[in-house]
């Protein structure tokens, strides 16, 4: 039984007190996923004792192992990042781990390819119709998401990125409005300011694009248009390779959709890159010697 179910069949014996803190959980069990207990207790407008003690009733030794009974209920569990590491460790004595862990890229980029193909198309028209498009990925999504800010800034000014620099998250957040377009892109276990940034996309009004790892996941689960890329690896630490590759076909169809203008436009930042020195050409003869 899973922990919703548990707290639905429970629902009538708990106190009143304990009955407010579960209407907020089963409601919103993606924040129980992503907050600290107090955040929850805050929201629920409950006490972080009458959490713990509600955990106790459903049969849990207190409110971290409840957390974690939500967080497999949404298929977002999985063996923290030292019990990874200490399993590579031990097989790399014996294994070729390099081959194992391309192997695994293959069948992310292929099973993404497969499951986000259509709805590349909806997320295309989204930026396309967009007044500003705002770009957000901190921490390990950070590498997804700057891909798509950089090219996609090569032909269109009015794109963001929110990377919660030393200009604070708050700064970078204020100019998102109705009409926008807000991608944000996180996987388990998902950052808290990416969850910040998607919950305030959605006040603002704006279009929220997720890129993230499952459907049920916490931006997927209030995004408006949801793009999935698998992040498997055979390695500690998951992997961002297919969620790049995502971006990079989002790129291109954001071009091939796009009017002839679009290509001047790319040409143009292009040659003043080189002009510049931003970008440095290898010579004619070392080209030849290639």
């Amino acid at each position: 039984m899973s922990a919703r179910e548990k707290l639905l069949e429970q629902f009538e014996a708990l106190t009143p007190r304990m009955q407010a803190a579960a209407r907020f959980i089963v409601d919103y069990p993606n924040e129980v996923v992503i907050n600290s207990m107090r955040s929850i207790a805050e929201k629920a407008g409950a006490q972080p004792t009458t959490l713990v003690r509600l955990a106790q009733q459903l049969g849990y030794e207190g409110w971290s192992d409840l957390k974690s009974a939500f967080a497999e209920d949404l298929g977002l569990h999985d063996d923290s990042y030292g019990q990874r590491a200490k399993t590579v460790a031990r097989r790399g004595r014996t294994h070729d781990l390099v081959s194992e862990l391309f192997a695994v890229h293959h069948g992310n980029i292929d099973a993404t390819e497969k499951g986000a193909s259509p709805r590349l198309r909806d997320a295309v028209k989204a930026l396309r119709k967009a007044k500003s498009v705002h770009i957000a990925g901190l921490r390990a999504s950070f590498p997804v998401a700057y891909t798509l800010f950089y090219g996609y800034r090569l032909f269109r000014n009015s794109v963001h990125l929110i990377d919660a620099s030393s200009t604070g998250l708050e700064l970078q957040l204020r100019p998102i409005e109705k009409g926008d377009a807000v991608v944000v892109t996180s996987f388990a276990p998902y950052s808290r300011e990416s969850l910040e940034i998607a919950n305030h996309a959605k006040r603002a009004g704006a279009t929220l694009v997720s890129m993230t790892d499952s459907s049920a996941s916490p931006l997927a689960l209030q995004a408006d248009i949801t793009l999935l890329f698998a992040v498997h690896s055979s390695s500690f630490f998951p992997s961002v390779a297919a969620g790049v590759a995502l971006m990079e076909a989002l790129l291109e169809q954001l071009v091939a959709d796009s009017s002839p203008q679009v290509v001047e436009q790319i040409e143009h930042v292009e040659r003043q890159l080189f002009e510049s020195g931003a970008y440095v050409q290898a010579s004619a003869a070392k080209r030849a010697r290639a």
